[in-house]
């Protein structure tokens, strides 16, 4: 199998996929550059194409299709970036991946502790050497109901290491998971919202959860609620959110995604002017943590999500079922 790979990063990924593509009998070849209409000829000559969050709308599968392009595997669990009907009316077959849930759970939880303990507020005044406490008072963990929505993976490891820390949790999810009942009650999304004191969000963007968190959601959720994003940015209607901050119901947001993110993460616009508005407002909040999609990036997750890239071409290529199909 001949695959080709956009948006390759050399100073972390080409030493997996080396690795990978040997141990699975492939070749490969790639580019830095994203996948579009001025470098979709680099894939001539391959049967598959690997990416990442970088959109693949009907315009595009069509010239990949024109080249005979037969699969597309990007490298992330997420794949609302990519036109999957007009995948499938062009017979292309796509898939996603799985990687170390254990990269976002942990990062979550560290937002989760950071927005408790006020921590951005205490650093800043650090760094001008003021050392009282007055304004630096936080809440402890432990004593927070937690709610927690999406319970696949990384939902479901969220709330296994929650319970370490002795919290109250419940979850939501449209498909139980019998193995987060050990540790958290199952309850309907309205409960979730009149109860938590922390919301963290870990359901996948699909036209149901568009802007699940929305006017009339935070409207129905604890005053002072910390509200904390590392899965889809527009899970969350920013203006909603930011009436929210305004008001004092949020009391805290931690957000790893935001809403119109795509050509932010991952470039280097430094001295630029970045024209996201959302993004001016949601960074000048003392309330308000922003990092810029980092959640899953571990040594483990990044070799995981090449791996997995890898195996799940040459499984349709070798003729066995693709755990990591979009079907």
């Amino acid at each position: 199998m001949k695959i080709f790979v956009y948006n390759l990063r050399e100073y972390d990924e080409k030493a997996y996929f080396d690795r990978f593509c040997k141990e699975n009998g492939c070749e490969y070849d790639y580019t830095a550059q994203p996948p579009s209409l001025d470098t979709v000829s680099l894939a001539r000559g391959y049967d598959a194409v690997n990416i990442i969050t970088t959109p693949m709308d009907a315009a595009l599968l069509e010239c990949f299709h024109k080249l005979g392009i037969r699969y597309i595997s990007t490298r992330t669990i997420g794949y609302d970036h990519i036109d999957i009907n007009k995948a499938r009316e062009l017979g292309i077959k796509v898939a996603n991946i799985a990687y170390s849930p254990n990269s976002v759970a942990n990062y979550a939880i560290m937002l989760m502790l950071m927005a408790c303990r006020n921590i951005t507020h205490i650093l800043k005044r650090a760094d001008v050497q003021d050392y009282t406490l007055k304004g630096k008072l936080g809440k402890e963990l432990s004593n927070c109901t937690v709610g927690v929505i999406g319970t696949g993976k990384i939902g479901s490891t969220v709330l296994k290491h929650l319970h370490g820390f002795g919290c109250r949790l419940l979850a939501y999810g449209t498909h139980p998971n019998q193995s987060v009942t050990q540790y958290a009650q199952y309850a309907p999304l309205e409960i979730l919202f009149q109860q938590c004191d922390i919301l963290t969000l870990h359901t996948p963007l699909i036209p149901d959860t568009f802007h699940m968190i929305n006017k009339q959601s935070i409207s129905a959720m604890k005053d002072g609620v910390i509200l904390i994003n590392t899965a889809r940015g527009a899970l969350i209607d920013t203006a909603a959110l930011i009436e929210g901050l305004d008001q004092h119901k949020i009391g805290f947001a931690a957000l790893d995604v935001i809403e119109n993110e795509r050509n932010l993460y991952y470039l280097n616009r430094m001295n630029e002017v970045i024209g996201n508005h959302d993004l001016a407002i949601l960074s000048s909040y003392p309330n308000v943590i922003v990092t810029p999609h980092t959640a899953f990036y571990t040594e483990e997750a990044v070799s995981n999500m090449v791996e997995n890239s890898i195996k799940s071409l040459c499984d349709w290529e070798q003729g066995r079922e693709n755990p990591f199909e979009i079907k």
